[in-house]
């Protein structure tokens, strides 16, 4: 898919909300059909005669109130015809609750030496959480951005460097996934608000973590939505000036599709991207459900397709990249289509990377599937092999999510074994499963307690069972050396971080396939992974291998100081003999254990 049509680029305004300074404060609000507009509040007794606002070009309105300081509730007055209307900021940084007033903001914030480098994209490890579950605590107090800050240290250790925080925009009561935003540039109040979340990128950062933001901009609301026929005017009973008001406005959460064609609501979305980017400091965005902003149904059909939502969201990548390249952008596309991360000069969309759809389903049904004969290895070979545009790093790839383990789905080892997900079975082929995402081409993802057998599905009013953890310390230490090993923190498996990938052994028979990965090759390099998906043993399994000399098996998923249960079926580090097999100038056996994972490479010396 590519840009059919160019919009033009709104007009830049001085500054939209509210916006604090010395003497007081600035209000900016685009109301193109309003007659008269006001800020009104306590400060005034919401008085529209005491604070009018003055009409700027292009449906804008300015007024400054002197005096007027941050923490100053507010709300703005419009007037259409007979009708008087009081509405939020569209551009609030902060409100009283949902459905209650906007605050002026307080924009200072101490960040101290906060000078953070995001780490290389090839060696993300991405640890996605929902704040309002993330606590330890009770189903009735949602957790905060100051929960997720004493948990830091628990996800340095383990070896995440990158976050990926669902959405944690005001939505309406306290409880929610974030998906339907009420308020797109306040931050949730029950969650601790902005200054709360600007400690939390602070002191992430401060462990060596990137901020991922969850955003969604393919639907607003439904609920407590001011934005909603912000000024009076509306047509077909549609949303007003920020929606479409007619069939493009219609997604699978309501008729509430922006309207990415009026230049303001262009502006007010790459507004809000920016924000987060420039003022909060994250790393990158996950832009949720891009299918939406580009086609009507989310399809591949041309005839519903919107070609002003593929170029704002062109634009928006064109900005970051202009001004900050080193920030990474993720789509939610779910459809494999290569012109999402394609280049912008090669008609893509600019995104970074996008979740894999494809990685996703075969590699679960595989674990998922009952019977050892009836997983197809051909498939999982197929998709350890895919890439977008050639870079193996335009993926992200998993095997749980929020959206994997809940509407109808559950965690992984409860999909395997229903009401049992801690007995052998679930722990070994959701470990075996782990062992493919950080080993395999593609940026790895896991989901908040994969890492500890959180079982289950996913509810946004569940707290994460931390207990979990210490009852399987031997798991968290799995996830940790698998991590480790991902990442090349010890220098002898740089072939993870590498484009190239050649499944060169594949038997459906036994259900094993082995796999080369490679940076530059040579010794500490090519790495080479070897995986069982069947509950058998093999004493002296061969493989082909691509250099002689001594290899070291770094990694067995089968040993039991991992889990107690585990068969410790032993794998030593062997001498490689000459003579092809696999395609391979060398071969060599290892011990391999049922649903297990071997990771083999060579000293760098």
């Amino acid at each position: 898919m590519s840009e059919t049509s160019s919009l033009p680029v709104p007009t830049p305004q001085a500054g939209m909300g509210a916006i604090p300074h010395a003497a007081g404060t600035t209000f900016r609000v685009w109301a193109p059909n309003a007659d008269a507009v006001a800020v009104v509040g306590p400060f005034n007794d919401w008085n529209p005669e005491t604070h009018p606002l003055t009409h700027e070009a292009e449906g804008y309105w300015a007024a400054d109130v002197a005096g007027l300081t941050p923490g100053t509730e507010y709300k703005f007055w419009l007037r259409n015809g007979a009708a008087d209307l009081t509405r939020n900021d569209p551009y609030a940084r902060e409100v009283t609750h949902s459905a209650g007033s906007s605050i002026v903001p307080t924009l200072d914030f101490d960040w101290q030496d906060d000078h953070f480098e995001m780490p290389a994209w090839n060696t993300l490890v991405i640890y996605e959480l929902h704040v309002g579950t993330f606590n330890p605590g009770t189903p009735d107090q949602p957790g905060t951005f100051l929960d997720v800050v004493e948990k830091l240290g628990y996800l340095r250790d383990l070896g995440i460097n990158a976050l990926e925080i669902m959405p944690p925009t005001e939505f309406p009561g306290g409880r929610s996934w974030g998906y339907n935003p009420s308020h797109p540039f306040a931050l949730e109040t029950d969650y601790g608000g902005p200054q709360a979340f600007k400690e939390l990128v602070k002191q992430a950062h401060r462990h060596g973590i990137a901020i991922i933001l969850d955003v969604v901009y393919n639907h607003f609301g439904p609920g407590d939505l001011d934005l909603w026929q912000f000024d009076g005017w509306q047509e077909n009973d549609g949303g007003g000036i920020y929606f479409y008001n007619d069939w493009r406005a219609e997604t699978p959460w309501g008729h509430n599709r922006p309207d990415y064609s009026r230049p303001a609501v262009r502006r007010y979305i790459r507004d809000n991207a920016l924000m987060w980017l420039e003022d909060y400091r994250v790393d990158g965005l996950r832009c949720d459900s891009i299918s939406h902003i580009r086609n009507v149904h989310g399809s591949t059909d041309p005839s519903h397709d919107l070609p002003e939502g593929w170029s704002l969201m062109k634009w928006i990548n064109e900005e970051i990249q202009a001004t900050m390249p080193w920030k990474i952008t993720i789509a939610e596309d779910l459809l494999g289509n290569e012109y999402i991360t394609r280049s912008l000069a090669d008609e893509g969309q600019g995104f970074s990377s996008q979740w894999d759809p494809a990685f996703v389903n075969i590699l679960r049904d595989a674990l998922t599937t009952p019977h050892d004969a009836d997983r197809d290895l051909t498939a999982v070979a197929e998709t350890l092999g895919q890439t977008y545009n050639g870079d193996a790093f335009q993926r992200v790839i998993y095997t749980e999510s929020h959206d994997e383990v809940a509407n109808g789905k559950s965690r992984v080892p409860e999909e395997i074994m229903p009401g049992e997900a801690r007995s052998w079975f679930p722990k070994k082929r959701a470990t075996l499963g782990a062992a493919l995402v950080f080993t395999a081409p593609g940026v790895p993802m896991i989901f908040q307690g994969q890492e500890f057998l959180a079982d289950g599905f996913f509810s946004d009013d569940q707290p994460l069972q931390w207990q979990h953890a210490e009852q399987h310390p031997g798991l968290v230490h799995l996830y940790r050396d698998m991590i480790q090993l991902r990442r090349n923190l010890a220098g002898h498996t740089r072939g993870l971080l590498g484009q190239h990938t050649e499944v060169h052994h594949l038997n459906n028979d036994d259900k094993t396939l082995a796999f080369i990965r490679r940076d530059q090759s040579g010794p500490g390099d090519t790495t080479v992974v070897l995986c069982n998906f069947a509950d058998r043993s093999h004493q002296n399994y061969i493989i082909g291998l691509p250099r002689g000399g001594h290899w070291r098996v770094r990694f067995n998923s089968d040993w039991a100081g991992y889990d107690e249960e585990f068969g410790n079926f032993e794998s030593l580090d062997t001498l490689a003999e000459p003579g092809i097999y696999d395609d391979q100038p060398f071969h060599a056996s290892f011990g391999l254990g049922p649903y297990s994972v071997l990771i083999i490479s060579q000293d760098a010396s």
